[in-house]
């Protein structure tokens, strides 16, 4: 009599948590749908971006679409073939980000009651970030506590401009002073490029994930350095996906012409602030691997801003791709760098409670 002596692999000594997974209701899809029949004219990025999405019928979309508003079927299956254990989700660009203040809190408020169901029925599964009615007179700071405190959400998600307006305006500074006040990470995700970015994008088809999104997100993340948001919240957590939007691989040069344009006054109109832009984003950004899965560039980032401060994302569905999670499951780093990585930088910096 012969025994099977095949063994079974080791367990992994890390949760995979995945930080940057798209979600959204079917309402969502209905709500974009009679907006883009009505006034296709009124914003091209969101007609680039949902119109594409949303009334196209070709493989990609619907694909996306299947995902996107799926928690138990698909969607479970697609992270248990890749080996993911946990999704953080958060609605889709872009969001509650186009729609007047009424609309938007619709959304907002629709999307976190389901979230929370979500998150209710399979913890073990899925964590969530709030969806926020940026267009609301309180920016969104009430639908944030109400998420958070009654709901269990673990943040909030932007995505990028709020009708074309970005966010380091004293009327967005309600939602960061909630943020703050709540302890919860806000997450930057990106937007097609505001109206006045569009046209020089999309002329040559770079308005999307391929450029355009990293242009507009890092810009956004740059005027929020800039403003001082930072320094009025300087125990405001942010996290930015795409391997920080490209500015890690600026910050050297970012210090340099930022100390230059600060000592000959260029900008008269804009204040100087007392620490160096690459000390704000050392200190008040993580950044997250989503849609980056390249060795080289992951840890040249984590050299740039602190091996502490980066962590896993898929980018699901949008670049579902299982054979990126073993490229970063390889990545040159120890054993207790891998567990961070994967799991212990998210269970913090997002209060996971598993």
């Amino acid at each position: 009599m012969t025994s099977d002596t095949t063994a079974s692999p080791a367990p992994r000594p890390y949760r995979r948590i995945a930080t940057e997974e798209a979600w959204a209701p079917p309402e969502m899809f209905d709500m974009f749908r009679e907006i883009l029949g009505d006034h296709p004219e009124d914003d091209p990025g969101f007609m680039s971006l949902m119109g594409y999405y949303v009334l196209n019928d070709g493989e990609r979309p619907r694909f996306i679409r299947e995902r996107m508003t799926d928690t138990e079927g698909v969607r479970l299956k697609d992270m248990d073939a890749a080996g993911i254990d946990h999704q953080i989700l958060s609605l889709t660009a872009p969001g509650t980000n186009p729609l007047p203040a009424a609309q938007a809190t619709e959304l907002a408020r629709l999307s976190n009651d389901q979230l929370g169901e979500i998150v209710r029925n399979r913890p073990d599964r899925f964590s969530a970030l709030a969806a926020v009615p940026f267009s609301a007179a309180d920016a969104g700071a009430s639908e944030l506590e109400r998420a958070v405190t009654r709901l269990g959400l673990k943040g909030a998600i932007l995505n990028s401009h709020v009708r074309d307006r970005y966010t380091d305006t004293d009327e967005f500074l309600p939602f960061y002073e909630a943020a703050e006040a709540l302890g919860v990470p806000v997450y930057l995700h990106p937007n097609a490029p505001s109206a006045s970015l569009f046209k020089p994008l999309h002329d040559r088809g770079l308005d999307g994930s391929m450029y355009g999104f990293g242009v507009e997100t890092g810009l956004h993340l740059m005027r929020l350095v800039v403003s001082g948001v930072f320094e009025r919240f300087p125990n405001l957590t942010m996290v930015v996906g795409h391997l920080g939007e490209a500015v890690p691989f600026w910050l050297n040069r970012i210090d340099y012409m930022y100390g230059k344009q600060v000592a000959t006054g260029r900008y008269p109109h804009v204040k100087p602030l007392p620490l160096k832009p690459s000390e704000y984003i050392r200190r008040n950004v993580w950044i997250t691997t989503s849609g980056m899965p390249w060795q080289d560039e992951v840890m040249f980032v984590r050299t740039m801003v602190g091996a502490d401060r980066v962590m896993y994302a898929m980018d699901y569905p949008y670049q579902y791709e299982p054979s990126e999670v073993d490229l970063q499951d390889d990545l040159p780093i120890s054993a207790e760098e891998k567990f961070e990585f994967f799991e212990g930088i998210a269970t913090r910096v997002f209060n996971l409670e598993f």
